[in-house]
């Protein structure tokens, strides 16, 4: 018997394809337009936008509204706060992951190895490793604090994985955030979460200066 999924609100829509990277930062969200490709009338289309502009994922170019972009004080002050909330994460995860959940982490590490050439694959999975220890920390408060600095890292244009080696490097690191999971060290799992974050963050640095080249 198959199970009907259920069906994505607006909002849920328009914030997916952000995340996605179907609409960059400086792109013009045109109400009717939204309506028509994600095939919903114009009324939760409108909620919609109004939502994700209170939550600083649109701001206004006259009466248009345009996805946000970060500055680079943002993008550092982002950085902090994810480094520090994964890290407690983290923590959390290896004194409170249950077997079954570090078994996932353990074969993410191992099946996203074939996905290093493909940036933006490695990134829908890099999402997916994150999003797996915040759940295993079994901390409600903590995980929805880290949904929404999640959001914000939509409004960057490109991915750190673009960078050419980096998603060798983030799978090594993964694989050592994973092994102190493993072994219940909440100490060193952190520690390796926070530095996986601070060396995304040079990355991206180093990325957009130009002093490294990406896939592209």
């Amino acid at each position: 018997m198959t199970i009907a999924q259920p069906q994505k609100d607006a909002y849920t829509l328009v914030l997916e394809a952000i995340d996605t990277g179907v609409f960059k930062p400086g792109d013009r969200l045109v109400e009717s337009d939204l309506a028509e490709r994600f095939n919903v009338s114009r009324t939760p289309i409108r909620e919609a936008l109004q939502r994700l502009e209170t939550q600083s994922l649109l701001t206004r170019d006259g009466r248009s509204l345009i996805v946000s972009s970060l500055d680079h004080n943002q993008l550092a002050e982002l950085y902090v706060v994810r480094a520090e909330l994964e890290g407690l994460a983290a923590n959390l995860a290896a004194r409170h992951a249950t077997p079954e959940e570090v078994r996932v982490l353990r074969d993410m590490v191992t099946d996203d190895r074939r996905l290093v050439e493909d940036p933006n694959a490695m990134a829908r999975a890099n999402r997916r490793f994150h999003k797996q220890i915040h759940l295993a920390s079994h901390n409600r408060f903590l995980v929805q604090q880290l949904d929404l600095v999640h959001r914000s890292m939509a409004l960057m244009a490109t991915t750190s994985l673009a960078a050419v080696g980096r998603p060798e490097d983030a799978l090594t690191e993964h694989d050592a955030i994973v092994t102190a999971i493993e072994n219940g060290d909440g100490s060193a799992a952190g520690e390796a979460l926070r530095a996986h974050i601070s060396k995304a963050f040079v990355t991206r640095l180093k990325l957009d200066s130009g002093e490294i080249e990406s896939f592209a």
